[in-house]
């Protein structure tokens, strides 16, 4: 017994009908007929507009997710061109010196992750206290 395998264009047209689950219910419906469908995604494609109505309501979230998240990169993309790289060095210079000056400030306090509790141990801290 051979089995024979369709040709690889039915096959690629059963896994679009796959995808499209409302073309099913057209034909069903003899609204259309297999070789109409068939014809068209030949001559069309199975990128074409046309196909849209007849995705699953899934995939059409999928599309419009996708065609979102292309969106926010070209945002961000026409964002970055549009910085001023000078700007950009001047603010980054500024955190970097505030970060320095508040990490001097905790140094000169004992604060620092290093001393933690050691404060009592050689550095009487900010205050004198004297026991009576």
């Amino acid at each position: 017994m051979t089995i024979k395998k369709a040709h690889p264009s039915v096959e690629q047209f059963k896994d679009f009908v796959k995808k499209h689950p409302k073309l099913v219910q057209e034909v069903r419906k003899g609204n259309k007929e297999w070789q109409e469908v068939y014809e068209d995604w030949y001559l069309l494609g199975e990128n074409d507009t046309v196909w849209k109505q007849y995705k699953t309501d899934q995939e059409s979230e999928e599309t419009v997710e996708s065609e979102t998240k292309a969106d926010f990169m070209s945002q961000m993309v026409t964002a970055v061109k549009k910085m001023d790289m000078n700007q950009m060095n001047h603010h980054i210079t500024n955190m970097s010196s505030t970060i320095s000056t508040i990490q001097n400030l905790f140094q000169q306090l004992g604060l620092s992750k290093g001393s933690s509790g050691s404060t009592s141990s050689g550095n009487p801290g900010p205050f004198s206290f004297r026991k009576d």
